[in-house]
């Protein structure tokens, strides 16, 4: 199991980041902290003091189309903060 889905870039984050050493990712939603945690080490070379985890729901989303109303869901997902030992830093942009 891949515990590691993608990383949260937005300006929340990104501040978090700056201010507070912890960084967002969506996560696998069986994944547990120790998952995390040994992912996030192994890919990124850095040590995790902390994980908080956030279960979100998927929602029903309704818009207006001229073919008529189209109704859709979005999926559930699961999101870890982590934050790193004071010192440790992750670049998401240094493969762009």
């Amino acid at each position: 199991m891949q515990a590691l889905i993608k990383p949260i870039i937005t300006e929340k984050y990104t501040a978090q980041a700056d201010k507070f050493n912890r960084y967002g990712f969506v996560v696998d939603k069986r994944a547990n902290k120790l998952e995390i945690k040994s992912a996030v080490e192994k890919l990124y070379g850095v040590s995790v003091i902390d994980i908080n985890t956030q279960q979100y729901v998927g929602k029903v989303k309704t818009r207006n189309t001229t073919q008529g109303v189209a109704i859709g869901r979005v999926n559930r997902n699961k999101k870890a903060v982590v934050t790193l030992k004071e010192g440790d830093k992750i670049d998401f942009y240094a493969s762009i």
